[in-house]
């Protein structure tokens, strides 16, 4: 997300892991906090990760937000796409 972009919300936050989303949910940001290391989600990108999240939360309803996203970013490959933010 730019700052072009229309407000961003927190979609879900843990302690080592943050999803944040535009408001129509075509961008994401997810944060590995941790690790200072962010994935920016815009376009085909966005599309395929909302419907990634969408599963995996219905897949797996008691996985507390750390380990949801941590899926994501690990298995689901989302870590590729990721850089280290600016402090």
């Amino acid at each position: 997300m730019s700052e072009n972009d229309e407000a961003i919300r927190v979609v879900a936050a843990g302690t080592e892991y943050e999803l944040l989303a535009s408001q129509d949910e075509t961008s994401f940001l997810l944060r590995y906090k941790t690790e200072n290391l962010s994935a920016r989600l815009q376009g085909d990108d966005a599309a395929r990760f909302r419907a990634d999240y969408e599963a995996i939360k219905s897949q797996f309803p008691t996985w507390p937000t750390d380990q949801t996203l941590a899926q994501l970013w690990d298995q689901g490959g989302y870590s590729w796409l990721a850089i280290e933010e600016a402090c």
